[in-house]
């Protein structure tokens, strides 16, 4: 290693000033695994495409070997910082997306519709669906989806990806209500009030029927061969599979990039700020150590094979908060 090392560190700016030659390091030379069965290490030179030698002129050529150590050509392509919220990124989950309306979450994963086989994009219902409770017009069906989200520079008329297909309403522990005799009852309360008690108001408020178990939406592409389906820089999931404590996960989200966690604890309730002052309770969740940020909202949590775990929804400083994927799959009738 001390001679390979040595070769690297003299030849080094050579190297990198030759034609196509992007970087160098120290690694594998892939033929020779392949001739001999053995892997030998050597200098390896990252080019952004190989070309034959009769193309290159003499001096652009990379050595056979540097002082003895062997040298391996690496093809690499152009290398870039990965974007998550420039337009124009590839449309793949851990990029930006968003309703129209909100400011913008996580492409969580691309599934497929149980009934039809179609391929679908799975975030939030607070990330595509503007956190509505389907009666309070805050989103509809058909609605347009932006890649990246509105926040990240998305618009209308350039940037629509998808439109709004299916969510699972997230139901607040109070929220306005849209019923005549509730309207109406708040009415003659606030009549009573301005004159007994001027400075005060009086609203009605709905509470919530039933618990939450998922906030979760999904979105039908404009056009499903655009998507990549593989996570950025995780790759293909591999399946699903349930949370154990203790269990490490990973996810890659708009925000943080990729972060790793544990699982905290399972069947979970916890009351979350779902903002403006109101509260969802939501049932049967999972508790992970900390590993996102406002705007990783959507995000697949998955395990170290690869295998859905959750969808990321909440969290904060000291936790991250998550729907397990079964609750997901179900309720939205959706596959992997």
């Amino acid at each position: 290693m001390e001679k390979i090392q040595s070769a690297l560190t003299k030849h080094k700016r050579r190297l990198l000033s030759l034609k196509n030659v992007v970087g160098v390091g120290i690694g594998y030379k892939e033929s020779a695994a392949v001739s001999t069965g053995a892997p030998k290490l050597g200098v390896v030179v990252l080019v952004r495409h190989k070309q034959p030698e009769h193309e290159l002129e003499a001096h652009h050529i990379v050595p056979k070997d540097l002082d003895g150590v062997v040298t391996d050509v690496i093809e690499v392509g152009d290398l870039k910082l990965l974007s998550r919220t420039e337009r124009g990124v590839p449309a793949q989950p851990g990029v930006s997306i968003g309703h129209y309306k909100i400011s913008a979450g996580t492409f969580g994963a691309v599934v497929k519709d149980r009934q039809s086989g179609e391929p679908l994009i799975l975030s939030n219902n607070h990330v595509l669906a503007n956190s509505t409770n389907g009666r309070d017009n805050r989103a509809r069906i058909g609605d347009p989806i932006l890649l990246p989200g509105p926040h990240d520079g998305g618009v209308l008329d350039q940037d629509m990806i998808a439109r709004l297909y299916k969510f699972a309403p997230v139901q607040k522990i109070y929220s306005r209500s849209a019923c005549p005799k509730a309207a109406a009852a708040e009415f003659w309360a606030n009549v009573l009030c301005r004159m007994m008690a001027p400075a005060y108001v009086v609203k009605v408020m709905r509470q919530a029927e039933g618990p939450n178990t998922i906030d979760a939406a999904v979105a039908k592409p404009l056009d499903g061969k655009k998507l990549n389906p593989n996570i950025m820089e995780l790759g293909e999931v591999r399946g699903v599979t349930e949370a154990q404590i203790g269990m490490p996960v990973v996810k890659s989200g708009r925000t943080t990039g990729v972060t790793n966690g544990a699982v905290q604890a399972v069947d979970v309730t916890v009351q979350v700020d779902m903002g403006d002052g109101e509260e969802a309770e939501f049932h049967d969740q999972i508790i992970a150590t900390p590993m996102s940020q406002g705007g990783d909202s959507g995000a697949l949590v998955l395990d170290r094979n690869n295998r859905a775990v959750g969808l990321l929804f909440a969290g904060s400083e000291k936790t991250s908060v998550f729907n397990k994927i079964q609750n997901v799959m179900e309720r939205l009738d959706i596959t992997f």
